[in-house]
């Protein structure tokens, strides 16, 4: 199912905001916060931090290969960072800041602390609380409007991992603990979902045909990391969309006594609580949802 057009006032408003912010705070300047570099190598030896690898630092900045090379060479050549190769894993480099860069840093949060502050001096102590609020909000709107969905195969390693980390925490939560082996098999799995925040899998769900005309999700279940962003109703909306895709008119699924905040989600969600059906033996909740044709 496509997802609703993007209005023209929206996409208006929020390049508005991104033109304003990005002056606001210097980003513009190639000496930002006053120091003799451009934002983006500013940036990376904040990252960089008390050390990281390459390879993270790719992944975590979303920035090519070539590019982040160049820009670690600037930093070394200004004598801020040094490249070694990583002591657990000889196949990745490791860059670390050097004491001028240590001072380099802390020097880049104190003016960073004071840019903040100097935004923030003009408003009132309740509008300082709007807009940090607000600030908060759009954070968590724009982590979750960057995260993508994805099909993958069920026995791959993201699915896995995805799984073992929902059987790992529904083991905690419930009282009577829950094994791998009561994980659905994947077979039976028709379509396996994976979110993926900045390449890490941070979500998962599954859809299992019952059938013809019923399918039921399973496996349901969002990072901790990522809680609190609305992650879990987009999930459970894009399997609900996949589903009438594949001419199924019902999605039904179940959940445990203990998991209250999951049960009142589906019921908010358009669920409505059914008689048992299945032999879940950790169900304590049946929902049944009927899907657009």
């Amino acid at each position: 199912m496509e997802p609703m057009p993007v209005s023209e006032a929206h996409v208006t408003t929020l390049r508005r905001f991104n033109r304003y912010f990005t002056r606001r705070i210097g980003v513009l300047d190639d000496h930002y916060l006053g120091q003799d570099r451009p934002l983006g190598e500013a940036r990376l030896l904040y990252e960089i931090g008390a050390g990281a690898s390459l390879r993270e630092l790719r992944t975590r900045l979303g920035l090519d290969a070539g590019y982040l090379s160049r820009m670690v060479r600037a930093l070394e050549k200004q004598g801020l960072v040094r490249v070694t190769v990583h002591p657990r894993d000889s196949r990745l480099r490791l860059a670390e800041p050097t004491p001028a860069g240590r001072a380099e840093l802390a020097e880049q949060n104190r003016r960073a602390d004071e840019l903040a502050e100097g935004l923030l001096r003009g408003l009132s102590e309740p509008q300082r609380g709007r807009l940090t609020e607000a600030v908060a909000v759009t954070e968590r709107l724009l982590r979750l409007a960057a995260i993508t969905v994805r099909s993958v195969d069920a026995t791959s390693a993201d699915a896995r991992a995805c799984v073992a980390r929902y059987a790992a925490e529904l083991d905690e939560r419930f009282p009577e603990g829950y094994a791998a082996a009561d994980l659905v098999p994947p077979e039976r799995i028709a379509v396996f979902l994976v979110a993926y925040e900045e390449e890490r899998a941070v979500g998962c769900g599954a859809l299992c045909a019952l059938d013809a005309g019923t399918t039921e999700v399973k496996h349901l279940w969002v990072h901790p990391d990522a809680r609190g962003l609305g992650l879990g109703r987009r999930l459970l909306t894009e399997l609900e969309h996949t589903a009438a895709e594949r001419g199924h008119r019902t999605v039904r699924l179940d959940t445990h006594e203990a998991l209250k905040e999951a049960a009142a989600r589906y019921r908010t969600g358009g669920y409505t609580e059914i008689p048992a059906y299945g032999d879940n033996p950790h169900a304590g909740y049946w929902f049944e949802k009927p899907l657009p044709r």
